[in-house]
């Protein structure tokens, strides 16, 4: 008989008996996975918000960049940790993966990026509609446990807020060198 799950893994378990049977879950879990692999679906919005205003073409190209580098950082703090995902037998395995490694959740890491910089971008309270969703999915799909997910959007927030400060600088620099050279 396996051995009951507890802290975390018991909170997955929790999660799931919650919410996994219910209509459309796994589905949409599924579908936000597939979203987020890579920053792949972030990336191609941003690119179509630069395509489609090219008035605010830096601030959707600024959403764009966070999001990779987001997704870029997690990879990183993934190989230096090394924690391995979810594995007792109490917790259902719903999509593959690209790695067995799981702190931090780099959907969740990307997803917080991209929000809060397509925010900016779009005037919309992004956020708050897109972080808890993909959050809650990656623990719906026992593919990560409830810190992986919390580290991943405390880091994807702080990549945010740097790739905002970079991109607020820049026009910056250009006016002030610009305005030296007159």
């Amino acid at each position: 008989m396996a051995d009951a799950a507890r802290g975390e893994e018991a909170a997955l378990v929790a999660v799931q008996s919650a919410l996994a049977d219910r209509p459309g879950v796994l589905a949409g879990a599924r579908a936000l996975s597939h979203f987020g692999e890579h920053s792949i679906g972030w990336l191609v919005i941003a690119g179509l918000g630069a395509l489609g205003q090219p008035a605010k073409r830096r601030a959707w190209l600024a959403a764009g960049f966070g999001a990779f580098a987001a997704h870029a950082a997690a990879v990183v703090i993934k190989r230096v940790v090394r924690r391995e995902r979810p594995h007792h037998p109490s917790i259902a395995v719903n999509v593959g993966t690209p790695s067995r490694l799981s702190f931090p959740s780099a959907h969740a890491t990307s997803t917080t990026a991209a929000s809060i910089l397509l925010a900016r971008a779009t005037g919309l309270p992004l956020p708050a509609v897109l972080v808890p969703p993909m959050a809650l999915s990656r623990m719906v799909l026992g593919v990560h446990y409830p810190s992986d997910v919390l580290t991943g959007v405390a880091v994807g927030a702080a990549v945010a807020k740097t790739v905002d400060f970079i991109s607020s600088a820049e026009p910056t620099r250009r006016r002030h060198r610009a305005e030296g050279d007159s």
